[in-house]
């Protein structure tokens, strides 16, 4: 009886000993695999412009502490982090001044680009500020060079990216719908401007998911995170013309960053 005993103690002993050392050793497993190499590049929708708490040392570039980038840093504490997305940079800008931090360690790698290129800024001016035949006239110059220029400018970017970190794992992010059709906006833009203006985001991030897909990449929609949240909608996660601060019209509140941009980002990460 007492030899029993004395052999389910020790099992049991031997036993205990088994799972915590399994336990380590997939605690250990969890640790590493978190300690990943991160590099945000991209344009403001990256960079954080509209969500306002901008790091003085970024100057232009205008980098939030609100982005969607550094949220994600925080919450999930890579062994590196690097941030070159910066306000107004195209596809040029990145491959020609972004790339730097990016390394055959690099894990992870988040980008937004490819509106400055379609020249959507002007886009939002000329609506704003002209006729809706003018609106109208500029959102078809846009988007045909979406459908002819802009995919050969994506995959410069994308080949430059595999190029430096081929072993990372790379999310492209698209762009939100702007207008929530139909909604409670009683002045500004007609409905007509603001359906074509919702197409042709709808146009680019169908262009960008295609070009990523065709190079493994991963694409993060934001379009639905955003969806209820758009200007009109009563709850916007997105600013309207700002004529105090016109380099902030039409990008992500704080609140579009956290809930529309982090969740798309995450999601995929």
């Amino acid at each position: 009886m007492k030899m029993s005993r004395l052999v389910v103690f020790s099992s049991s002993l031997l036993l205990g000993i088994a799972v915590a050392l399994t336990g380590a050793s997939v605690a250990t497993a969890d640790s590493s695999a978190q300690a990943v190499d991160y590099v945000a590049l991209g344009d403001s929708y990256s960079s954080g412009v509209g969500a306002g708490s901008y790091d003085s040392a970024s100057g232009d570039c205008k980098r939030s502490t609100r982005a969607y980038p550094v949220l994600w840093k925080a919450a999930h504490a890579p062994a590196s982090f690097a941030f070159t997305a910066c306000s107004g940079a195209r596809t040029g800008d990145v491959t020609a001044g972004q790339l730097g931090p990016l390394n055959s360690s690099t894990d992870l790698v988040s980008i937004s680009i490819g509106g400055n290129d379609a020249g959507f800024a002007d886009v939002m001016t000329t609506c704003v500020l002209q006729s809706e035949a003018t609106c109208l006239g500029r959102i078809a110059t846009a988007r045909a060079y979406v459908d002819s220029t802009l995919p050969g400018k994506l995959d410069a970017v994308y080949s430059a990216i595999s190029a430096k970190a081929p072993s990372a794992r790379v999310v492209v992010l698209g762009y939100p719908r702007f207008y929530k059709l139909g909604g409670g906006c009683l002045a500004g833009l007609s409905e007509n401007e603001r359906t074509a203006i919702n197409s042709a985001a709808d146009l680019l991030n169908a262009a960008t998911a295609k070009r990523a897909a065709d190079h493994g990449f991963t694409f993060g929609d934001v379009a639905s995170t955003f969806a209820g949240h758009e200007i009109c909608s009563g709850t916007a996660w997105l600013h309207s013309v700002n004529w105090l601060n016109i380099g902030e019209s039409y990008h992500p509140t704080a609140a579009g960053q956290s809930g529309g941009y982090l969740p798309a980002f995450a999601a995929h990460a």
